[in-house]
């Protein structure tokens, strides 16, 4: 969020210094790198360096930057070629080992000559701990430790995501209480918690939320579900789409799993996250979260991708099938290329008209959650007041946060 608040209110090429020094360290993040993932590191290190020259010509380093963690990024692409990713890697792991191979040993010796008394006393412990594995594996002595626990697979309902240990299947289930609902499609699970005291009646919702058209987009979507192949619902009239007459039920959240081994993650690299629509949050107000729907899957990364705005989760059935399903506010991308200064995708609210272009999509087409930024428009302020729920609605144009975390780095470059 830094990046965004100081573009136009210092240089360009200070934004694009910061920019490029995160680019560098979420390469360097991810699990896996290649050798193209090397070369884009090195390329970001050297727009890090080349732009960082802008703190020197305005006097904030005018003696150069001598700074040790600055100097190590040009170590890196050869040190991951030497010894793999570093991902996972904490300085900690190294400190403890330190701890057990050279202090300990030390303050047995006598302090004169130590180092081959040092020695001498790892070899004889990797003796004894090796002795004693092959006990424990022959029954001779009992584990040293107890097993694992088992893992929490549910996030609680406060939380917003985290990492998990479970595998999605491409199976798609309900459960039978309007109060935990589960869906999961290939690649998504959805995880649904229920909005209570709204009508159950579509028109009577759309009177509840001030949305009048929630009929007619639901009744369009219902007959692009059931005619894939036939005639786009927008080319006929409101007569012919399919009615509605079963209950409606409305949810507060879904939340998405999906593979990203690059964040904290599960041993199988599964991550969950929560995406809320609820009319209100903590008594602070109405909270809409923002995701990823894919739009043309032959596209890769974020071009293949659109951001939306959640107004509203529900689900229906019709002829015996459950239709999961979210009213959504759309978002346009500026064109075909991410901002010069922040390297991010800039989107700006999709509007027909006068009218914000609003619809109802399936929940299969979601991929996961997404975090928009405002475009604060250079040297003007927010005022003293303003509130974060007003962020969404305030703002002519909004940044796609690539840094949120590893996966949407990999997504958005």
């Amino acid at each position: 969020m830094y990046l965004n608040a100081i573009s136009g209110h210092v240089p360009t090429e200070m934004v694009q210094c910061v920019a490029a020094f995160l680019d560098a360290c979420y390469l360097v993040r991810r699990a896996d790198i290649n050798e193209t993932n090397i070369n884009e590191l090195q390329l970001a290190i050297g727009r890090f360096h080349e732009k960082r020259e802008i703190f020197r010509v305005h006097g904030v380093r005018p003696k150069g930057f001598s700074i040790p963690l600055q100097h190590s990024l040009s170590h890196y692409p050869h040190q991951i070629c030497e010894f793999g990713a570093p991902a996972g890697l904490c300085s900690s792991i190294t400190e403890s080992r330190h701890i057990t191979a050279v202090k300990r040993p030390w303050r047995r010796s006598n302090r004169h000559n130590a180092l081959g008394q040092m020695l001498l006393t790892n070899q004889r412990l990797d003796k004894l701990n090796a002795a004693r594995n092959e006990f424990v594996h022959r029954g001779l002595l009992p584990p040293s430790h107890a097993p694992p626990p088992i893992p929490v697979l549910m996030p609680e309902e406060d939380e917003d995501g985290g990492p998990i240990d479970e595998r999605v299947t491409g199976t798609v289930t309900l459960a039978r209480s309007r109060r935990m609902s589960k869906v999961i499609f290939d690649g998504l699970y959805l995880l649904w918690t229920s909005e209570r005291k709204v009508p159950r009646d579509l028109a009577g919702l759309a009177m509840h939320i001030n949305k009048p058209d929630l009929v007619e987009l639901t009744r369009r979507f219902l007959h692009d579900q059931l005619y894939p192949d036939g005639p786009s619902a927008s080319e006929i009239a409101l007569e012919d789409c399919p009615e509605i007459y079963t209950k409606i039920s409305v949810f507060s959240s879904a939340t998405a799993t999906f593979y990203a081994p690059s964040d904290e993650s599960g041993i199988r690299g599964m991550r969950r996250e929560r995406i809320r629509s609820t009319h209100l949050w903590r008594n602070r107000g109405p909270r809409r979260d923002c995701a990823l729907v894919v739009e043309d899957e032959t596209k890769p990364g974020i071009k293949g991708l659109t951001p939306v705005r959640v107004m509203l989760f529900f689900s229906f059935i019709h002829e015996r099938k459950t239709y999961p399903c979210a009213l959504v506010d759309w978002f346009k991308k500026y064109g075909s290329h991410p901002e010069k200064e922040t390297g991010m995708w800039k989107v700006r609210p999709h509007f027909v008209g006068r009218r914000r272009l609003s619809t109802v999509i399936h929940l299969d087409s979601f991929l996961r959650g997404a975090h928009l930024l405002p475009v604060f428009g250079g040297a003007t302020y927010l005022p003293v007041d303003f509130d974060f729920s007003y962020s969404l609605d305030a703002f002519e144009a909004y940044f796609i946060n690539k840094y949120a975390d590893n996966q949407m780095f990999e997504i958005c470059s």
